[in-house]
């Protein structure tokens, strides 16, 4: 297999995949800074592997190459050297835990979020709780609970309004 038709295939073949590449980036890298790089490096190995051999179905083998990139990333960057370790606990470091006053202002924020979210309308403050909480889907959501997923966003999306309003207007004004 030659370099220029390798070129051709990747031009003809996998530049056209470039908005699914990036989405599915978007959708599974949560530092979004590095997404054009890593499109780059994707596009790298997937032109490099078809100089050897074209895939016969180029959006799954651009996927899987991206896919693989990523878990190779977040290996890497889960790796931690005995050395740094050691320079840290030479350095003094402490481990991550919250000095007294950082306690008291996270204590703070947890009864300010609770007390917001006993103020929520009943079924805004469900949708919230499964969602943001508990993690579920809109769909397991909108099944739990009986409702659309279209009324499932708007319930999350009314809620996380009316919480960022009490949490982030209430903070500036003075209370009466």
């Amino acid at each position: 297999m030659g370099a220029s038709q390798a070129k051709q295939w990747f031009v003809q073949d996998v530049l056209p995949l470039e908005p699914m590449l990036m989405h599915f980036l978007h959708q599974n890298w949560r530092n979004k800074s590095d997404l054009e790089d890593i499109r780059q490096e994707v596009y790298a190995l997937v032109l490099a592997a078809a100089e050897t051999a074209i895939p016969e179905r180029p959006k799954a083998f651009v996927l899987a190459t991206a896919r693989n990139l990523l878990i190779n990333r977040v290996h890497r960057e889960r790796v931690v050297t005995i050395d740094s370790v050691a320079d840290l606990d030479a350095l003094g470091a402490v481990a991550d835990i919250p000095g007294p006053d950082r306690t008291v202002i996270a204590r703070d924020s947890l009864r300010r979020l609770y007390a917001a979210l006993e103020d929520l309308p009943p079924r805004c403050r469900e949708a919230i709780v499964l969602r943001r909480i508990e993690g579920l889907s809109r769909k397991d959501i909108a099944t739990r609970m009986g409702i659309s997923e279209k009324t499932v966003a708007a319930h999350i999306t009314t809620g996380i309004a009316v919480l960022a309003d009490l949490f982030f207007n209430d903070a500036s004004e003075p209370k009466p």
